[in-house]
């Protein structure tokens, strides 16, 4: 079916005018006729149902009622709200208040109480079901758009007047714009003060564009009205959650309240942000831990005093709904602060508003707005209704009604603008689902439909928006480290936002550190340690990462910490570092825990060693150098076999979890100890502790060490050290070699090359394996299973290739870092956006720090 033509006011006064009583569905159209009249009048000539029958306004009847069921029950107000709305909601499309009671799964004692109460208040309900019109000449604009109880009031005879023609509307183009910002943008473009009392914006009350609209209105001091109501205002909503802070117990957060923080004007450091409320030190919190400590021996209005002493800001508003609900002389508790909230959240309390200015229309709300000039905004899938899903109403004549109303809303006013997007979030925006049964074309977009696109214009030579060159000189970056490498290669955008924004202080690196100064100062002072108890040490630490620790989690995070601390103490002992020339004599770098805690310097060769190898471009921090050809890390995290962390420093394609840590240290230290095989071991002490609980635990499960070997893994194959490995590996592969001397198996190796696959059945197909093990069967004695051997060492020599480093993979990743800090660099002179997609495609969003920042598409 097509849109129907609506008539204009004009012409359904026309239609009306010798009648002595119109009713309307709703009060604006109802404004909208009477503003037509064009002879004197006696009395309110279009009105709605409603209106008429109460004599006044309309009132929240739902709110009124539940104040008044409060007053005379003790029922909770969940229970008591969920029955006067299905008492009001049935009573409207069924005609009678005890028509609820024929529905026997929707009754119980509360409903039947709230029945018999609301039976004898003046609801205006009510007032529709006792009245009548008392008219000879009565029209009823829009009939079907009546509900039952609305059409109770009519009289015998009546006229009905339609609300549409039999034309068809064809609505104006939709204009798509990339964001909501520039929506408001365009609005801001076409509205002023001047004209504001000619515009209407209609858009779905509870999505992003009613707070952005009204946001960019006041700024711009545009006087609007309508809009967001009582417990949106910012200070009501933060008085809400500022009493719900006191009863969320021990481990709530400073980002948990820092919403409330800002309404109130206060703003603390980010670094706090993920330490409990109750833990930190400083300034800003301290009237709020003060206030959430004491507020249970409050009333709610002491309560609100106290607030308003603290931001200056007088709510008298919100201290008269405390009265009617009454909540004021009741003391704050977790039960009655959660029913404060869901009465907020469940009634729309009434605002005062100066009607002048732009006109807010809910799309939900309205079924027309009576202004020369609307826009629409949006007009996605969120203006689609829920019909009620309860048996009284009957859902066909509901969602007929909502068509209708969608119908009529579309053509308000003499000029329509819509106003969309046609992606959000990366994904296409579905239009509202009225269209579907209105329009004769298929569509799943906007874009699909009849559509102007508008782009921001990028040049001064484009109208509107123009772009200004500023001559600003970038500092290029020139090394980079292992995390920042992981980052960027995950989702460039979001390496640059991390370079923007701070990022709060994480237990987990609060306890990272401790047991690294903690190692650091073993290696430099075993002998205090020796004298010292373990347990002043663990006292310590749990001093210092308090602020992220609940109450409950003391017992275990304490165990945690001393057999962390015992675990670094025995490999220290058993693998005692040993030093070299070349290291500088300290690292001055940063400061450390213990150090400070019992005033000694840390002052050795050997660990925490930052390097900055310019030539390479890469630079980081070495826990412990072990021995001159091995490197130590500290690791407090899940532990990752060799294969992992080879698989992980991938650079063609990079994978999904990328971490470059053990390539690029190798890659820096073999600059210092050219030609030479190094290694490169990640210690997890804490990967043992379930098993030290049990008395299973060995040190060695908590190593994992990578190797590098400065040859290529060609050369490697042919060597002695593969030959070693080979006779030491599974039976037939050991009875194969040691048949085959190394002299041999050097020859067999120098005539063939290694295939570049790592996958197991490519390499059995290959031609390679057949050649080797022609080779080898063609030297062991008869009864061997050489087939097999060769099979076992084909995987074998694969296998040491995945999970080892040789001189072409770092070659490869250096090569990789070149090209990354090059394109880095154009990108931070504005020669390209920063994309979300990194090298591997699209990003790890589990390791993405700035989610909410990182928009899709081609914004």
């Amino acid at each position: 079916m097509p849109i129907q033509r609506a008539k204009p006011p004009e012409q359904l006064y026309a239609d009306v005018a010798a009648y002595d009583r119109v009713i309307v569905p709703d009060a604006p159209l109802a404004s909208a006729i009477n503003r037509r009249i064009d002879h004197p009048h006696f009395g309110t000539f279009a009105i709605p149902p409603r209106r008429l029958a109460a004599g006044r306004r309309e009132q929240a009847e739902d709110r009124l009622a539940f104040l008044e069921v409060v007053d005379q029950t003790q029922y909770n107000w969940q229970a008591i709200a969920y029955a006067i709305g299905n008492v009001l909601q049935c009573w409207e499309h069924q005609g009678t208040i005890d028509a609820l009671l024929d529905y026997e799964a929707y009754v119980d004692e509360a409903t039947q109480e709230v029945v018999e109460i609301m039976s004898t208040l003046q609801t205006t309900s009510q007032q529709l079901t006792e009245y009548t019109i008392q008219a000879d000449e009565v029209a009823v604009v829009g009939y079907d758009q009546l509900t039952t109880l609305e059409r109770s009031i009519l009289p015998a005879e009546y006229d009905r007047i339609d609300l549409f023609t039999d034309e068809a509307f064809d609505p104006p183009e939709f204009h798509i714009f990339d964001s909501p910002t520039e929506i408001v943008d365009a609005l801001l473009d076409t509205i002023t003060a001047e004209n504001a009392d000619n515009v209407a914006v209609v858009l779905d009350g509870g999505s992003h564009y009613s707070s952005l609209v009204e946001s960019a209105f006041e700024a711009a001091d545009i006087p609007f009205y309508g809009g967001q109501g009582f417990i949106d205002d910012p200070h009501h909503r933060a008085f809400v959650q500022l009493l719900r802070t006191a009863f969320r117990g021990s481990a709530t957060t400073v980002g948990d309240v820092r919403p409330v923080l800002s309404q109130m004007g206060q703003d603390i450091p980010i670094d706090h942000t993920q330490k409990r409320l109750a833990a930190v030190d400083h300034p800003t919190v301290a009237w709020m831990k003060s206030f959430t400590a004491s507020v249970h021996t409050q009333t709610f209005a002491e309560a609100l005093t106290d607030y308003e002493h603290q931001t200056g800001i007088e709510l008298t508003r919100f201290d008269d709904e405390l009265q009617a609900i009454g909540l004021a002389d009741h003391p704050v508790t977790s039960d009655a602060v959660d029913d404060l909230a869901y009465y907020l959240q469940t009634y729309e309390v009434p605002v005062d508003r100066e009607n002048e200015g732009v006109l807010l229309a809910d799309a939900k709300s309205s079924g027309y707005v009576d202004r020369p000039v609307v826009f629409y905004l949006g007009l996605d899938q969120d203006w689609t209704h829920s019909a009620p899903q309860r048996p009284w109403v009957d859902t066909d004549a509901q969602f007929d009604r909502y068509l209708r109303q969608f119908q009529l809303l579309l053509q308000s006013g003499a000029e329509q603008y819509y106003l969309v997007q046609d992606i959000s979030g990366g994904q296409p925006v579905t239009p509202c689902l009225y269209f579907g049964d209105l329009l004769d074309e298929d569509f799943d977009r906007f874009s699909d439909l009849d559509a102007v696109t508008h782009t921001r214009p990028t040049t001064t030579t484009s109208p509107g928006f123009e772009k200004t060159d500023y001559d600003v000189e970038t500092e290029s970056v020139e090394t980079i480290s292992q995390s920042s490498l992981n980052t960027y290669v995950n989702s460039p955008r979001d390496y640059f936002f991390s370079r923007l924004l701070d990022m709060p202080d994480q237990e987990r690196f609060v306890e990272g550190n401790l047991f690294h100064d903690f190692a650091e100062f073993y290696v430099t002072h075993p002998a205090i340690i020796e004298d010292t108890d373990l347990s002043t040490l663990v006292d310590a630490m749990l001093d210092e990462a308090e602020p992220f620790m609940a109450g409950t989690d003391e017992p275990l995070t304490r165990r945690k910490y001393r057999i962390g601390l015992e675990t670094i103490i025995e490999y220290l002992d058993e693998h005692s570092p040993t030093s070299d020339d070349f290291l500088t004599p300290a690292s001055g770098w940063g400061t450390n825990f213990f150090a400070e805690y019992f005033d000694e310097p840390v002052d050795s060769p050997l660990t925490e060693r930052w390097f900055e190898n310019s030539a390479l471009g890469i630079k980081g921090k070495i826990d412990l150098v072990q021995a001159p050809d091995q490197l130590l890390d500290y690791k407090s995290g899940r532990q990752k076999s060799a294969y992992s962390v080879v698989k992980n420093a991938a650079i063609d394609p990079p994978g999904d979890t990328p971490n470059f840590q053990a390539a690029l240290y190798l890659s820096h230290y073999r600059t210092r100890q050219p030609d030479e095989p190094l290694e490169f071991t990640f210690f997890h002490f804490l990967e043992t502790l379930d098993d030290i609980i049990t008395g299973d635990a060995e040190i060695d499960d908590t190593l994992t060490t990578l190797s590098y070997y400065p040859f290529t893994f060609d050369e490697y194959v042919g060597s002695r050290a593969a030959y070693d490995e080979l006779v030491d590996h599974y039976n037939d592969c050991t009875a194969t070699f040691e048949d085959v001397d190394y002299s041999a198996y050097s020859d067999i190796m120098a005539q063939l090359s290694f295939p570049e696959t790592t996958e197991k059945d490519e390499l059995r197909a290959s031609t390679f394996a057949t050649e080797f093990s022609t080779a080898v069967g063609a030297i062991v004695a008869e009864g061997i299973d050489h087939e097999k051997g060769c099979d076992q060492a084909i995987r074998k020599l694969n296998g040491i290739r995945q999970r080892t480093f040789f001189r072409e993979d770092l070659d490869a990743f250096e090569a990789f870092v070149e090209d990354r800090l090059t394109e880095l660099n154009q990108r931070c002179a504005g020669d390209e956006r920063f994309p979300i997609d990194g090298p591997g495609g699209e990003p790890n969003y589990r390791r993405v720090d700035n989610r909410d920042l990182l928009l899709e598409g081609d914004r």
